[in-house]
């Protein structure tokens, strides 16, 4: 993975069944196979083995993952997922640390760690989300917060595994709210990510490393998102509900 791929990843959150999963597939291929994005689809785990067939008989550009996983490799843990489970049925990623998993179900850096490592040891590409509150943004927290769940959710990964994964700054307060982080601030933030991984992790890694912005991602508003240097891909919510929505964002079209 290098910066030169501009890496669009859409979140379906708890949102169509499988049938609904395999129709919207059949839907977005042909709009996107000129697209030169790179293109990920996280789906519901009951859609990830129909979705993963469909995407291989279509031939289409689209890599498909999960939302979450435990961080133990097996287990009594009722109603949990492991990574090796998600990777059996074709996950080729997983999105660890997303904010309503750190709000709602009080999900903590040091956890989301866990995570993190067990993804990579069992060879599941890590999105990791990190990001800020509204308040905590609107006094002045933005970077310490950043700085703090990247060290805490990161400690102990090589610069050798953080080259595998993707990182998504997603603002608490953009999320599903209609807000969106207007292109310079949030330009600033992925510049900061940058400098605090390169600090840790080495300026190489930094420099080559993915670095996606999430947060009422919309075609009107995409296109001035991924002009800045340091947004190299999109994390999409309720707009890659829709296939020709989500298509005009892969794309880069505008609605």
């Amino acid at each position: 993975m290098s910066r030169t791929s501009t890496v669009i990843a859409g979140n379906w959150k708890m949102y169509k069944t499988t049938c609904e999963a395999k129709t919207f597939v059949e839907s977005l291929a042909p709009l996107i196979k000129k697209s030169q994005a790179t293109v990920y689809l996280a789906v519901p785990f009951t859609a990830i083995d129909q979705t993963v067939q469909v995407v291989k008989e279509l031939g289409a550009p689209i890599t498909i993952g999960a939302q979450n996983m435990n961080d133990a490799a097996e287990g009594a843990f009722t109603g949990e997922i492991a990574a090796r489970m998600l990777k059996d049925v074709g996950a080729g990623f997983v999105i660890l640390g997303h904010s309503e998993r750190r709000q709602i179900f009080n999900e903590t850096s040091a956890f989301i760690n866990k995570k993190v490592k067990r993804a990579l040891k069992d060879s599941l590409q890590p999105i990791l989300c990190i990001g800020e509150t509204l308040a905590q943004h609107e006094s002045g927290e933005t970077e310490s917060v950043l700085k703090g769940q990247l060290q805490g959710s990161l400690e102990g990964v090589t610069s050798e595994e953080l080259s595998k994964m993707i990182i998504a700054y997603e603002p608490v307060w953009a999320i599903g709210t209609g807000k969106v982080a207007h292109p310079d601030d949030a330009e600033k933030a992925h510049a900061f990510v940058r400098s605090v991984l390169a600090e840790a992790w080495g300026k190489e890694v930094a420099d080559h490393i993915v670095i996606q912005y999430g947060g009422s991602v919309k075609p009107e508003n995409a296109v001035d998102l991924i002009r800045q240097p340091n947004i190299d891909g999109l994390l999409v919510g309720g707009a890659s509900l829709s296939a020709d929505t989500f298509s005009k964002i892969i794309n880069g079209l505008l609605a």
